[in-house]
């Protein structure tokens, strides 16, 4: 009986496996935002409990162009594997309510998703998972049936009046059922093994991470003019090996979150880049005004953790028609009514209709100080109701420019506000 447990235990550990990264999850549904042909919209790739089989792919609609006739923007996917190259399209139409596409995967591991939509596209990265079941389950059920075999035999062998086999086919039978149970208790505690398609140890697990990505704005023409449409760019390198940064993970459902403003503030997008290239990100933005202005995208590599990149760029020309600056009225709530710096000030903001949950949160607050060297971030962690309550510490006294967002049936509504904070005494 002994040996018999030493034999489940040794196995058990042989056949754990690290733990899979953040990031690898079989089963589960993979959201990324994107701002694509005028519309802000969410990817739901749905997990898949089998290959080959079905992938069913959505698209739900925040704002824009999407809500521009009552079908929806036809959104046009095409996935496509990277290990065998085989393809398969869909369409799906982007609404309130995600619409979904039924395509088909023949192979786990990596596949790229290509969409279409409003003359741009984008290309994104994504892993098809299958679990593979814990190697804690071979010995249950192995366990079990063994048992269930000896203890069949340990019952006609005592039939037949032979009670030495039959007392030997019994232990073992008990040994069996033992076993299993010591699994059933210990397997809890054990890493999973990483699914089907996971990438492979050596690739995704590096002795200290992967190096912070180095990011150079630009922009496409090289001066905008105010006015007219031009498009934001996002190199990233691998400041160890020059190479293209492509191994970027869902942050807050988006491969990256850009925060455009002017140097004044009235201008605020909050956007999300689509992967054009390996370590490009793209974005159409249209500026109203000319004049600086500041680009920080916050974004995460694998293995590496979040990391916020800034930059500027000029607009030229002349003053034209606001864009981008779309708020609503009302200041929020303050307490204390001053903040103080490096002390935590709750924020509250009305929400004129029912919240809808946008990048899996109700609200976003953005904070900007009023120079553009401080940029942060914080979300409403509360259940979405008609009211948005953030709790955030501005680091040093001074002016800062804030906006606060949140997402209803059929657009994202920005609610801009300035703050003054005091110092600390």
């Amino acid at each position: 009986m002994i040996r018999a447990l030493c034999l489940a235990a040794v196995l058990l550990l042989a056949l754990a496996a690290p733990a899979a990264a953040h990031n690898v999850t079989a089963g589960a549904d993979l959201r990324l935002a994107q701002t694509i042909g005028g519309a802000e919209i969410t990817l739901v790739i749905k997990g898949t409990p089998r290959v080959p089989g079905p992938l069913r792919i959505g698209v739900a609609a925040f704002d824009g162009a999407a809500f521009d006739g009552a079908a929806g923007l036809p959104v046009r996917l095409e996935v496509r594997s990277l290990t065998g190259g085989g393809t398969t399209t869909g369409v799906a139409r982007a609404a309130a309510e995600p619409e979904y596409a039924e395509l088909r995967v023949e192979e786990t591991g990596p596949h790229e998703l290509t969409v279409r939509a409003g003359g741009e596209t984008s290309v994104v990265p994504f892993r098809v998972l299958v679990d593979r079941g814990s190697p804690g389950q071979f010995l249950i059920y192995g366990g079990l049936f063994a048992a269930g075999l000896l203890l069949v035999g340990g019952l006609l062998t005592g039939a037949v009046a032979r009670r030495g086999p039959a007392m030997l086919l019994a232990a073992g039978a008990a040994a069996g059922v033992t076993v299993a149970a010591m699994v059933v208790v210990f397997e809890p505690f054990v890493p999973p093994g990483p699914p089907d398609g996971a990438a492979p140890s050596a690739d995704t697990l590096l002795a200290g991470g992967r190096p912070y990505a180095q990011g150079r704005f630009g922009t496409a023409p090289a001066q905008p003019v105010a006015g007219q449409e031009f498009t934001l760019t996002l190199d990233l390198v691998d400041g160890a090996t020059g190479r293209p940064v492509d191994d970027l993970v869902s942050h807050h459902e988006a491969l990256a979150h850009l925060i455009v403003t002017s140097e004044d503030g009235r201008y605020f997008r909050h956007v999300h880049p689509l992967r054009t290239a390996p370590g490009r990100l793209e974005v159409r933005l249209r500026a109203d005004r000319p004049g600086r202005y500041l680009a920080h995208a916050e974004l995460e590599r694998e293995d590496s953790g979040g990391q916020l990149l800034a930059g500027a760029f000029t607009v030229g020309g002349e003053p034209g028609d606001a864009d981008g600056t779309a708020g609503a009225a009302g200041s929020p709530l303050l307490r204390p009514a001053v903040p103080v710096a490096g002390r935590p000030t709750t924020i509250e903001v009305a929400a004129d209709s029912p919240v809808r949950p946008w990048l899996g949160m109700s609200g976003h607050l953005i904070v900007r100080s009023q120079d553009g060297s401080f940029l942060g971030h914080v979300h409403e962690m509360g259940a979405p109701g008609t009211r948005l309550r953030f709790t955030f510490s501005f680091p040093r006294a001074g002016r800062y420019l804030a906006w606060a967002q949140h997402a209803t049936t059929d657009h994202i509504v920005t609610r801009p506000f300035a703050v003054d904070v005091a110092e600390a005494r």
